[in-house]
């Protein structure tokens, strides 16, 4: 069951769900969820290896982060077209164990060419969220620091969830070495 704005609100409040909203989100949402703003932008680069055991991440290197001294045309970043980009939000998140949360590309992302790469956030996972970008079409897209660029729905886990306990706990976006995984 996907929770409804109300709930969130109540979570946010009393639990910290989900920390640095926006004012809109906060007084104003759309949906069952909220959106979520671009903070910072990495590309990656390098050989990697995802092992039964082990794996090593190519490495990411920032290459635009939000500034809020900057006016909003000089406070954004360009998405090559063909460019993978590792993208971070601006909110965190503070999962309990009974709840998960999907994350959607917002419908401009898509209109813009801009395809998105996402997965499932754990129950018991906290930090701020990192995916994929890829301009997918033939323009450059440029978007504002600070846009709202995913949409996360908060879905309840029937039964016991399991605390997520994995090397990206915190909002790390790469690995710097190779690891065991958990």
């Amino acid at each position: 069951m996907i929770l409804g704005i109300k709930r969130l609100h109540e979570l946010v409040a009393k639990k910290n769900l989900v920390e640095n909203l926006c004012e809109r989100e906060l007084n104003n949402p759309e949906g069952a969820g909220f959106d979520l703003r671009l903070e910072e932008v990495y590309e990656i680069e390098g050989d990697g290896f995802l092992g039964v055991e082990e794996r090593q991440t190519p490495i990411s290197k920032l290459v635009a982060k939000n500034d809020p001294s900057k006016n909003e045309q000089e406070n954004s970043f360009v998405f090559e077209p063909g460019k993978y980009y590792l993208v971070k939000t601006t909110e965190k998140v503070n999962l309990p164990t009974n709840l998960s949360g999907i994350i959607f590309s917002r419908t401009t992302l898509f209109r813009s060419g801009l395809g998105l790469f996402n997965g499932i956030v754990q129950p018991g996972y906290s930090g701020e969220l990192t995916f994929g970008i890829c301009n997918l079409g033939k323009s450059n897209i440029k978007v504002s620091f600070g846009a709202r660029v995913v949409h996360i729905t908060f879905h309840e886990v029937f039964g016991e969830g399991n605390q997520y306990r994995g090397q990206w706990q915190g909002g790390r976006v790469s690995a710097d070495k190779r690891e065991i995984q958990i």
